[in-house]
Parts: C-alpha cells; sequence; structure tokens
C-alpha cells in the first residue's frame, strides 16, 4: 500500500504565496514523475505541473512564471511554490506519483485527499 498526503493549503490574499508539500508513503523502490493538479468547484481536474524522475519540469501554461515545482528524493516529497496567486487559482491541490515497489511492480494511479488553496481579493 502507498499513500499520498498534501498539506500547505490555506487561505491567502491575491498576489500572495503559499508553498504546497505532498509526501509519498509506503513500500516504495522508486518514484517516476511527480506532479500538482488541481480541481476548482464546478471544472474538471487539471495538470498544473509535473517534474521527472531526472529534474526537469513541465508546468501548465496559466501557472508559468508563478509556480515552481520541485522534488526532495530522499524523502519522495513534492513541492509547489505558488507566487503572484490569483482568485482563479482557488481550488483543491492534488498531487500524484508513479511509484514503484521493491518487486519492480508499478503502483496503480494514487491520490491523496488534496488540499485546498483558497485566493480572496
Amino acid at each position: 500500500q502507498v499513500q499520498l498526503v498534501e498539506s500547505g493549503g490555506g487561505l491567502v490574499q491575491a498576489g500572495g504565496s503559499l508553498r504546497l508539500s505532498c509526501v509519498a508513503s509506503g513500500s516504495i523502490s522508486s518514484i517516476n514523475n511527480m506532479g500538482w493538479y488541481r480541481q476548482a468547484p464546478g471544472k474538471q481536474r487539471e495538470l498544473v505541473a509535473f517534474i521527472t524522475s531526472g529534474g526537469s519540469t513541465n508546468y501548465a501554461h496559466f501557472v508559468a512564471g508563478r509556480f515552481t515545482i520541485s522534488r526532495d528524493t530522499a524523502k519522495n516529497t513534492v513541492y509547489l511554490q505558488m507566487n503572484s496567486l490569483k482568485l482563479e487559482d482557488t481550488a483543491v491541490y492534488y498531487c500524484n506519483a508513479d511509484m514503484v515497489s521493491y518487486g519492480s511492480f508499478r503502483y496503480p494511479a494514487v491520490w491523496g485527499q488534496g488540499t485546498l488553496v483558497t485566493v480572496g481579493s
């Protein structure tokens, strides 16, 4: 069994910053891509950013230049630094990770419970 736990959400004023964290735990040998998604009320879940095991990053156009994704491989943790937050960034943020067991079994997709980010005016 593996688990993802997000934290760091909260209420912030427009223009402010937040840093989200997501820790993967369980019987994990390695993690390939790690990513952040978000889902606003009444909308579909969308990809925000992802980072490969080699550290390459990719961002959705609506956060490029404002958000930074990073990871600590030793801690099985991925971060999302969010700056210059806008009202439209309000959403529940979820992380996702492509995890491999010690038996080289690739786990099915696992989602955490999410962390709510609310941007106020």
